[in-house]
């Protein structure tokens, strides 16, 4: 199995493998999965909580209080409040938003899985989703986990990356490139 170094790095690389390991040893890794999840929801949808966790203007006393008590009113699990507690003592909330994002790496593999991130002009429907998902599988020979999200200015069709390829076949693209060589005619 590859090392976990090799899927993640930095200091939230380095607080992902630790929760990681935590939770495998302690058969919770769905649970603090689940956790986790509940949390970048919260943070996606809260400014105030994304002020708390990145501002290094409150003490560590009131961050350490202020996420004890958003952990406790999302009823997350023991090893995620304590990991958190964690993050707040060492003044490593800042580092929150990437530890989640290094720690679904790291339980992507695990599971054989694949991350892609599809970006498309409007909401793709679920049969849309499912067919690229297919696709997508034989093309890297693993389960793969799409992140979609829509962005209008690629007028039509989607980007799509799956670890470091890319694949852009959106309109504003061969929009661009045909611009490019019309100017080459002149």
């Amino acid at each position: 199995m590859t090392s976990h170094k090799a899927i993640v790095s930095g200091i939230s690389g380095r607080y992902a493998v630790a929760l990681f390991e935590l939770a495998l040893e302690s058969k919770a890794l769905e649970a603090v999965e689940s956790d986790l999840s509940t949390l970048k929801a919260m943070l996606d949808e809260s400014a105030d909580l994304r002020d708390l966790v990145a501002s290094p203007l409150f003490s560590r006393e009131q961050q350490s209080s202020a996420i004890d008590a958003v952990a406790k009113a999302a009823k997350l699990g023991d090893l995620t409040v304590k990991f958190l507690g964690v993050l707040a003592a060492n003044r490593r909330l800042g580092a929150l938003v990437s530890t989640i994002a290094a720690f679904e790496k790291l339980t992507a593999h695990h599971r054989g899985e694949v991350r892609a991130s599809v970006t498309s002009a409007r909401k793709l429907t679920k049969k849309q989703l499912g067919d690229l998902e297919k696709k997508l599988k034989l093309a890297v020979g693993h389960d793969v986990i799409i992140d979609a999200s829509v962005d209008e200015s690629l007028l039509g069709g989607l980007t799509v990356k799956v670890g470091s390829r890319m694949i852009d076949d959106s309109l504003k693209t061969k929009l661009d490139n045909l611009a490019i060589a019309m100017k080459g005619v002149q």
